[in-house]
């Protein structure tokens, strides 16, 4: 249950409260929220003197919740929104690692040549085996704030593990948790304690209910700019690396206030099927995209297979604003 507590309410009255029923409170501007289990369906006699407004739920789906907020939450990122009334479908668009300056400066040409205004790159890679890249860490992220400077790009990295959290925190204008960060509690939580946008990307073995569930210790925290990633999923399939959940982002569109983004990159594996992914992705009137690309793939020190070069990056690139407006959307 959320609960809405009454604007005269005090914040040690809100807090006090917020032990005895064993809930979740913080404030949402000058709004102190509660929110319990969603075992509750009655409010709490204790909370009734209190409470502005209450809301049963049917699940711990809570503050993500269609049922809660209607339509999508407006995120800024940068000079841009997507979510609410927007119609905004963002591209974000960079290679899996930042390498060196020469790589992520080619791609940044092509970025700004098409008024792509936002730019992803890894700089510490949470890899599958302990031998292969694992990413320039803190002199990545400099190069990244610098690449901001002299491009005007939103940044977004990754956070891998909570002993960087902060360093991503404060240099990133975007904040990604990765599909196997997805469930460390301490990088929700501190991420929930910022208000800077989040992306969280669903873990290749995780339910839609996990994880809408993980987004909610970010809102829980009073951080409500969280943005869902639909990565792909494993399944009984090996021909492709992962299975992108196209019918998980309808669940997501239908049931959720979050803005959703896809990454066709990851779910396919190999870079032959992404565009196509991509345009169906498009298609389905998400709020924003996540592509890999770079500017000699081959040579890539991760995820060499599924990263586009900058020619087919390009293409590609061209294929999507008729797509977007013919459902009304515009590609940013």
């Amino acid at each position: 249950m959320i609960i809405h507590l009454k604007k005269e309410t005090t914040s040690d009255q809100a807090a006090s409260l917020g032990q005895k029923l064993e809930a979740i409170h913080f404030k949402t501007g000058d709004q102190d929220i509660l929110v319990t289990s969603a075992k509750v369906k009655e409010l709490p006699k204790e909370a009734a003197s209190y409470t502005d407004e209450f809301f049963p739920m049917e699940t711990d789906i809570q503050l993500a919740s269609s049922t809660y907020k209607d339509g999508k939450r407006s995120i800024q990122l940068g000079k841009n929104a997507i979510g609410g009334d927007s119609n905004n479908t963002m591209l974000i668009a960079g290679p899996c690692s930042i390498e060196s300056w020469e790589q992520i400066t080619e791609v940044a040409e092509v970025l700004k040549k098409n008024n792509i205004t936002t730019l992803r790159a890894g700089c510490f890679k949470p890899r599958t085996s302990p031998y292969t890249f694992q990413g320039l860490g803190e002199e990545g992220i400099k190069m990244l704030v610098e690449v901001r400077k002299q491009y005007g790009f939103n940044i977004i990295t990754e956070v891998k593990d909570s002993s960087h959290v902060d360093l991503v925190i404060e240099n990133a204008d975007i904040v990604q948790i990765g599909a196997k960060a997805m469930y460390d509690q301490s990088i929700l939580r501190r991420c929930g304690e910022s208000r800077k946008p989040i992306l969280l990307k669903r873990g290749f073995g995780t339910t839609l209910q996990e994880f809408v569930q993980a987004a909610e210790f970010i809102l829980s925290g009073g951080n409500e700019n969280v943005i869902l990633c639909e990565r792909g999923i494993r399944t009984f399939e090996t021909k492709t690396r992962f299975t992108l959940d196209l019918c998980g982002v309808a669940f997501l569109k239908e049931y959720t206030n979050l803005p959703i983004v896809v990454d066709p990159s990851h779910a396919m594996g190999y870079r032959y099927g992404v565009a196509d992914l991509t345009r169906a992705s498009v298609a389905m009137g998400v709020e924003g995209l996540l592509i890999e690309c770079h500017p000699t793939p081959e040579k890539a020190k991760s995820d060499a297979a599924q990263q586009l070069n900058l020619k087919e990056f390009q293409e590609m690139y061209d294929t999507l604003q008729p797509i977007a407006a013919a459902i009304g959307r515009k590609m940013i």
